[in-house]
């Protein structure tokens, strides 16, 4: 038995011996965000004050508007009536006192009945009068008279005496009076007005 024989160990591939290492690679984990709490408390906090404020702004805006509506106009009348009590204070300056009753008359009428008064000439305004039904003819005389003695004093240093001023003032205050609205029917109107005079004790 021949014991010399060589010992063959086959050869490697050639691509065995060219192949890369085998390397194991441990991978990477994603981070893990963890939530700020506080972050948090402080965005709810901050939309809740919001929600309040605008709570709170809307029940003060809705109080103011409630408040102003509680509150009734003062009918153009009643405001021709104290502008003309306050023009009484005014008798010692003819012009300043024709200028603050034809302003009080002129304004009522404009309110009352839609007139342009302010804004024109008393020949303007008196042209304009005369187109309407809205006051009888003698209220369009008397207010004629009265718009022109007003322009004399004002513009034709006419030096009236109080006498002349306080007939002004009364006729400003009659018509004002005489055109007025009233809200009570026609029938009862009518019945007030015909009811006799209480006898004087």
């Amino acid at each position: 038995m021949n014991t010399n024989s060589a010992l063959i160990v086959p050869a490697k591939p050639a691509a065995a011996t060219n192949a890369a290492p085998l390397t194991f690679h441990q991978e990477l984990k994603p981070l893990i965000a963890i939530p700020n709490v506080w972050l948090w408390v402080i965005w709810i906090a901050s939309i809740l004050a919001l929600c309040a404020i605008a709570w709170l702004a809307w029940r003060y805006w809705r109080k103011k508007a409630a408040a102003v509506l509680a509150v009734p106009p003062v009918p153009p009348h009643v405001r021709a009536r104290r502008a003309l009590e306050a023009a009484l204070a005014l008798l010692s300056d003819p012009k300043a006192f024709s200028i603050a009753v034809s302003g009080a008359l002129r304004g009522y009428l404009e309110e009352r009945f839609d007139f342009h008064a302010p804004e024109r000439t008393t020949e303007e305004f008196l042209l304009e009068l005369q187109g309407t039904n809205l006051l009888t003819i003698e209220q369009k005389l008397s207010l004629g008279d009265f718009l022109e003695n007003c322009d004399l004093i004002k513009f034709a240093k006419y030096e009236p005496t109080e006498t002349e001023l306080r007939a002004l003032h009364a006729a400003a205050l009659k018509l004002v009076n005489e055109t007025e609205p009233h809200w009570a029917p026609a029938e009862i109107q009518s019945s007030v007005a015909a009811a006799p005079a209480p006898a004087a004790p």
